[in-house]
């Protein structure tokens, strides 16, 4: 029996892919490095310090003592700037009733993304006080395919991993829940248990009825 949901943030309940973008490639200008959309594809789902190293991998010369962290800090800031833009361009403003309505149905509700910003997209969005826990990637040791992150949102919530459902947008994630052991629906793919073409369609699913 499913007793729980644990989304993924970007490209789920919200799309801020398009800022990500824009900050590594800000990022990339200012230390002389190329930033392709093919690069940035790779970057999905993906922990910002593995970002940086997939970055890397495509340039054709990195200094040996390259600051990496620096590198990571200043597209964070830009990333950051940019997040005090977001609104209704970044959410379907369906998005809070879906919410509240998998809350009614008795679900507990949880976030597992990689990113550390994951906690002021929510209160931004101001849908934080819908979930009941959010994992970001200030406390994760691995990135996705690794299913630490929805293993530790199902134990803040104190669910098993084959009673959760994990929505997901990116192949690695995917990966990860399957590797965990929940339930997996794919937004925009074809690898899930189940797949739909919108987050708001979540509420209908078979699963959650048995």
């Amino acid at each position: 029996m499913i007793r729980a949901i644990i989304f993924d943030l970007d490209g789920v309940l919200c799309h801020t892919d398009a800022l990500h973008c824009k900050a590594w490639k800000q990022a990339c200008t200012i230390y002389g490095f190329t930033f392709t959309e093919e690069c940035n594809d790779l970057l999905r789902g993906v922990s910002r310090m593995d970002c940086v190293d997939i970055i890397l991998s495509k340039q054709t010369a990195v200094p040996r003592d390259f600051d990496k962290v620096g590198f990571a800090t200043e597209k964070n800031m830009i990333y950051r700037s940019l997040l005090g833009h977001i609104g209704k361009d970044e959410m379907d403003g369906r998005v809070p009733d879906m919410l509240r309505r998998l809350k009614a149905m008795g679900l507990k509700l949880a976030v597992g993304s990689s990113s550390r910003n994951a906690p002021l997209i929510l209160d931004t969005l101001h849908i934080a006080s819908l979930f009941d826990a959010v994992v970001d990637g200030s406390i994760l040791t691995k990135s996705k395919p690794s299913p630490e992150v929805f293993i530790r949102a199902a134990e803040r919530i104190g669910v098993r991993c084959d009673e959760a459902v994990v929505v997901e947008d990116a192949e690695a994630g995917i990966q990860a829940a399957k590797a965990g052991g929940f339930f997996t629906v794919s937004i925009g793919l074809s690898s899930g248990e189940t797949n739909l073409e919108s987050v708001i369609d979540l509420v209908d699913i078979e699963v959650l009825k048995q």
